[in-house]
């Protein structure tokens, strides 16, 4: 008889542990000596931790944002890592090829009429029972209620978590492991906060001047003399190529 994936939820306020994503991904598979897909690589912080802390043999690392790519392209120190340019939706490779795949935030960035299609691709170029690693930001809690004024993005990760059940329910995968984590982030001012979540490339952030001092405000209720201190709520869902 086939087994049956456990239930997902979207989000489970009382399973958090407060952790980082490193300590999640080493608590539930192993990378060393993997081929790795990394699917929406941003400024390759996690691609540098894939294959120095924990293990990967070679990593390839794709980002859509043109300005990004360019930047990931002069590192020099990470000869275990092609960085390449491109979506989920359409990924260069042959069947096969990868033992695991990761998608650190990124599936809600993909339009959601080419989820479907980007789950698909993951599944043909993973080994058979190779494992896809997706961790998604829950629309939940204190920075949300922040970030929700820069770029509201409820729809889309509600549109990400439905897509990942379809792709389990159409047989393509077996949910592993559902686990939510809370990870701390510290901004020492205002500017430190914008620079990190308005003044970036892959986004447009023109804000009007109301709007922008609104998110001004919402953020500077939670400064102290030590910063401004969040627990971040995310969503992990390792699933099994079937």
């Amino acid at each position: 008889m086939a087994s049956i994936s456990p239930p997902m939820q979207i989000n489970d306020p009382a399973a958090y542990r407060r952790c980082s994503e490193l300590e999640v991904i080493e608590d539930l598979l192993s990378v060393h000596g993997s081929r790795v897909l990394e699917l929406g690589c941003g400024a390759a912080w996690t691609t540098r931790e894939l294959v120095t802390r924990l293990g990967a043999y070679q990593v390839t690392a794709t980002e859509v944002d043109a300005i990004q790519h360019a930047k990931n392209l002069a590192l020099a120190d990470l000869p275990a890592v092609d960085f390449r340019a491109g979506g989920a939706e359409s990924i260069a490779d042959p069947d096969g090829s990868y033992d695991r795949v990761f998608m650190f935030k990124s599936l809600h960035h993909v339009p959601i009429e080419l989820m479907d299609q980007a789950l698909g691709e993951i599944h043909r170029v993973l080994t058979p029972g190779g494992l896809l690693y997706v961790s998604e930001p829950v629309y939940w809690g204190d920075f949300n209620e922040i970030m929700r004024l820069i770029h509201d993005e409820r729809e889309v990760r509600t549109a990400a978590f439905a897509a990942l059940g379809r792709a389990i329910d159409a047989g393509l995968f077996r949910l592993e492991r559902e686990v939510f984590y809370e990870s701390e982030g510290v901004y020492p001012d205002w500017d430190s906060f914008a620079a990190r979540f308005i003044q970036i490339t892959h986004r447009e952030r023109d804000l009007e001047a109301t709007r922008l001092a609104a998110i001004r405000v919402a953020f500077e209720r939670h400064l102290t003399p030590d910063g401004a201190r969040f627990f971040k709520p995310h969503r992990v869902d390792l699933l099994r190529r079937r």
